[in-house]
């Protein structure tokens, strides 16, 4: 493990041997980084979190409580994983996305530049928040938002600047404000 200056790192958090760590980090307790991972400079991880082998956070980044990241994941610059979240392999998160807590993502989803996952309380269930699933192989253009509630299904598309108010079923293309469908994936 290689640790930069001005660190801080909880002794009872558990790090890898070959995990490279950035410049004033935060890393709470009984979090997990497994081995070849690469935390940059100024990233947050928050108690409970887990890592898997492989992935990148990226600077500025803040990885809330109970997190669990896949191995071989990329998130670049100022992304924001909720507490709860879990993350599947390969998934890879462009500058600047957010996923609300308790979000679900499958192995190998892309997600591009300012991506959003929102969550909205339900008032009957005491403020249970109600938020989106993203199935395995989905991939998102540019500035997209996935409304509450809402399952993208796998191998789908949605395309850049979409807002997405209803469930897309497997291997769909849809785009637009509201997105609507496209067409089918081509195999």
């Amino acid at each position: 493990m290689s640790a930069q200056a001005f660190s801080c790192i909880a002794e009872s958090a558990k790090i890898a041997e070959n995990v490279s760590i950035g410049r004033f980090v935060i890393i709470e307790a009984e979090v997990e980084i497994a081995d070849g991972c690469v935390i940059e400079d100024f990233v947050t991880i928050l108690a409970g979190a887990k890592i898997g082998p492989n992935s990148k956070v990226g600077t500025y980044s803040k990885v809330g409580k109970k997190v669990v990241i896949g191995s071989h994941c990329s998130l670049t610059a100022y992304c924001e994983i909720r507490d709860g979240c879990q993350l599947g392999s390969n998934v890879s998160m462009g500058s600047r996305c957010t996923l609300s807590a308790g979000t679900i993502v499958e192995d190998d989803v892309i997600m591009k530049y300012s991506f959003v996952v929102t969550d909205t309380p339900v008032l009957s269930r005491n403020s249970e928040k109600v938020v989106g699933r993203l199935k395995k192989g989905a991939r998102f253009g540019a500035n997209v938002v996935i409304m509450p509630g809402v399952t993208i299904g796998a191998n789908a598309e949605i395309g850049a600047c979409s807002q997405v108010r209803h469930d897309v079923p497997d291997n769909e293309v849809w785009y637009g404000s509201p997105a609507q469908f496209y067409r089918k994936n081509k195999e």
